[in-house]
């Protein structure tokens, strides 16, 4: 096995914080959101070391995608029950919606669904109490 290889699967304490921040998130996060939440416990580590760190996540099945229209992407776990998105336009963060509003019974006949994505666009709550 290459070098290369080797050090791609290899555990590092910032391929487990990294993970761990992923896993802990109440949404998906961006990469900088990955970045600046790691170097709460690892002071040192690098936007390089996270992007890398992704990317093998993503290569691995462990994390997933979300691309949203106009922004960067953000990553959540695999793992998740089938869910949606909010996105706060004033804090730009991004968090799980657990029902899904649209009733897929309700389609055309004929239609079939191969998967969906909703993404809801407003003020969470903890900018909607400082807007008031």
């Amino acid at each position: 096995m290459s070098e290369d290889k080797k050090g791609a699967s290899r555990k590092t304490k910032q391929k487990e914080e990294i993970f761990r921040v992923i896993q802990d998130a109440k949404g998906p996060l961006s990469v900088k959101e990955i970045h600046d939440l790691s170097k709460l416990s690892l002071k040192n580590i690098g936007i390089a070391t996270v992007y890398r760190t992704v990317n093998h996540l993503l290569e691995s099945e462990k994390i997933h995608e979300i691309k949203l229209p106009g922004e960067s992407s953000r990553f959540e776990t695999s793992h998740l029950e089938h869910h949606h998105h909010f996105h706060c336009t004033e804090c730009d963060r991004v968090f799980d919606v657990e029902v899904c509003p649209f009733p897929i019974e309700n389609l055309p006949k004929g239609f079939r669904v191969d998967s969906h994505e909703i993404l809801l666009y407003g003020v969470c709550s903890e900018c909607n109490k400082i807007q008031k």
